[in-house]
């Protein structure tokens, strides 16, 4: 599992370089994010631009990755392509995680 964790204005963000969340990485997704995130500060943003299909594992894995973080921080999403944005309005995750269309539009909304 490729990505990439950084710290900007007390914002956690986690970039996810992979085409894929699914059974085959949903486990070292879970676990390299949970270990990334360790001291992260209470935003954390899950930038998923770079992802073009989640199965129901990658979706419980960033359920689970959700419920670790909580209740000291928060899980927010962002950049979904639309195959992404499809399994969580199908699912009907988009009304569990605020969700924007950017990273940039994630990164103004913590600051505001």
């Amino acid at each position: 599992m490729e990505l990439q964790i950084k710290t900007e204005s007390d914002v956690c963000i986690v970039s996810i370089h992979e085409s894929r969340i699914d059974a085959a990485v949903a486990l070292d997704f879970k676990e390299a994010v949970r270990q990334g995130t360790l001291d992260a500060p209470a935003e954390v943003v899950l930038d998923l631009t770079q992802v073009g299909f989640v199965d129901s594992s990658g979706l419980g894995a960033i359920v689970a990755t959700m419920k670790h973080l909580a209740p000291e921080r928060r899980l927010v999403l962002a950049g979904l392509t639309p195959p992404v944005e499809k399994v969580f309005r199908l699912t009907r995750m988009d009304s569990v995680f605020q969700i924007h269309l950017t990273l940039e539009d994630a990164l103004r909304a913590q600051c505001e």
